[in-house]
């Protein structure tokens, strides 16, 4: 499994996303080195932005569609950036065995949290987690994303701060 390699589909929604002036958070999920899935974020243009539609939640839709009795153990999900609590608990819940990301989310990551003190539903999961995967190639999307002067989505924030600090 070549993750700098499978990290690419998921930059590749990333950039799709900056084209269209989202949020560049792309995801792709694989399984024994088949594409399962991809998605990039939407909808966060609008005048008040979805919290709902992220890259890892649509992904993951495509992946329930799928054959049921596909092992989840064995999947991985490749992110832009850092799945955010809400993204993260849906992808402990859903089984899936190894979440790989790619920059970290200063604000609002999810992987960080101590998940001995959550219910165990959240806390038994087996999950792998590699961080830093193509980094440099997802900090750089964010950078041009938050220095256009019309974008307004988190703009002000310590995301930003943080991303345009990295020089």
């Amino acid at each position: 499994m070549n993750h700098e390699t499978n990290m690419r589909h998921a930059l590749a929604q990333a950039r799709q996303a900056l084209d269209e002036d989202e949020f560049p958070v792309g995801c792709a999920i694989f399984l024994e080195g088949r594409v399962l899935a991809t998605a990039r974020r939407v909808n966060s243009r609008r005048p008040v932005p979805s919290e709902l539609d992220h890259a890892e939640i649509m992904a993951l839709r495509q992946v329930e569609a799928l054959d049921g009795a596909l092992d989840r153990r064995r999947m991985v999900l490749y992110a832009t950036l850092e799945p955010c609590l809400m993204c993260f608990g849906a992808i402990l819940i859903s089984g899936i065995g190894t979440l790989v990301y790619a920059y970290e989310d200063a604000m609002g990551g999810g992987t960080a949290c101590d998940r001995a003190r959550l219910p165990s539903l959240y806390r038994d999961s087996p999950i792998q987690i590699v961080s830093g995967v193509c980094r440099r190639e997802s900090l750089t999307l964010f950078q041009t994303f938050y220095r256009r002067p019309h974008i307004g989505y988190w703009r002000d924030s310590l995301l930003e701060r943080y991303t345009l600090d990295q020089g």
